[in-house]
């Protein structure tokens, strides 16, 4: 990849990487930071990537990263995202994106991951078994786990009939 094709690249997808890691960590300042360790990254290698795989290889790169970063935090530290969180003010008002955002964040970290590459960034199944290095069996049936619990918990909040 040149570098005009890696400034191409940033240009495409830092809103949608931003957005997969900012809505697993809820954490804005975090979320930058694993961005930037992945464009970092992704530099360090850009002559070895194909720029027709640049996509899938700053969703990969983000994904480990993203990984890595929230068990360092596990260890070193109980965070909290407060700072994205939507405005408790208004939480008296029905919501749906705020209740939807509240059950994916309740998924268990794969479950979320592959929600979020599938129904968010619209991923197909082979693509996300790439990224996050499991089959694409494994994957269908996080997803059909996943939009199970997620069914389960709008039922429970009566947000669907």
């Amino acid at each position: 990849m040149t570098r005009k094709e890696y400034n191409e690249a940033v240009e495409l997808y830092a809103d949608n990487l931003f957005r997969f890691v900012v809505k697993h960590t809820q954490n804005r300042m975090l979320s930058e930071d694993i961005i930037q360790d992945t464009f970092s990254k992704v530099w360090e290698k850009h002559e070895s990537i194909d720029a027709s795989k640049a996509k899938s290889y700053l969703f990969t790169t983000a994904y480990h990263q993203l990984v890595d970063t929230l068990k360092k935090e596990k260890r070193t530290s109980s965070y909290d995202g407060q700072d994205v969180k939507q405005d408790e003010q208004l939480s008296h008002l029905f919501d749906v994106q705020k209740t939807l955002q509240e059950a994916v964040n309740r998924l268990p970290e794969i479950q979320k991951t592959v929600i979020l590459l599938r129904d968010y960034e619209g991923y197909n199944y082979n693509e996300i078994a790439d990224i996050t290095s499991l089959n694409e069996s494994q994957v269908k049936v996080y997803i059909f786990r996943a939009r199970q619990t997620l069914k389960n918990y709008l039922k429970s909040t009566e947000l669907v009939a």
